[in-house]
């Protein structure tokens, strides 16, 4: 049987990330030792799981506009309302997704996909939630796409 989960956009955390950003910046501080500030076209994601025990199907990735996404999931280590997002609780590969204004096929690194489908699978055994940084690319904004993974139960 296939269960099909949406990324969900989490406003609320993606805007605390960026006051932490404007915040530093403000007092002329510098980040703490390997921490990953969200960047200006970066938005922050979740996936929440309502079944553990998945096999990854397969992506789908719908975007309105040409453009490129990277989607890059936090490991399990990463709780965002007590810490903040250090560069190591980051998992590779990546989802790296785009769409060319000639074409409206959306490409991918296929073997790495299949890859982070897989680890997302895989880590889903242990969890309820995955946290997960978009960064679009080449004029792709949150509004241009729709996201989810499938999986079999």
């Amino acid at each position: 049987m296939s269960l099909e989960l949406m990324f969900k956009p989490y406003i609320q955390l993606t805007e605390m990330m960026r006051l932490r950003v404007q915040s530093l910046q403000q007092r002329g501080q510098k980040r703490q030792d390997g921490e990953r500030l969200l960047k200006s076209n970066e938005h922050v994601y979740r996936l929440d799981f309502s079944e553990q025990a998945l096999y990854f199907t397969r992506w789908n990735i719908r975007m309105s506009a040409p453009g490129r996404l990277n989607i890059i999931a936090t490991s399990q280590l990463w709780t965002p309302d007590l810490t903040h997002l250090m560069t190591r609780q980051l998992l590779e590969p990546t989802g790296f997704f785009w769409k060319s204004t000639d074409d409206d096929f959306i490409h991918c690194y296929e073997a790495d996909a299949q890859e982070f489908g897989e680890r997302i699978a895989e880590l889903a055994k242990v969890r309820k939630v995955m946290y997960f940084v978009f960064a679009f690319e080449d004029g792709l904004s949150p509004e241009n796409i729709e996201c989810s993974i499938e999986f079999q139960k």
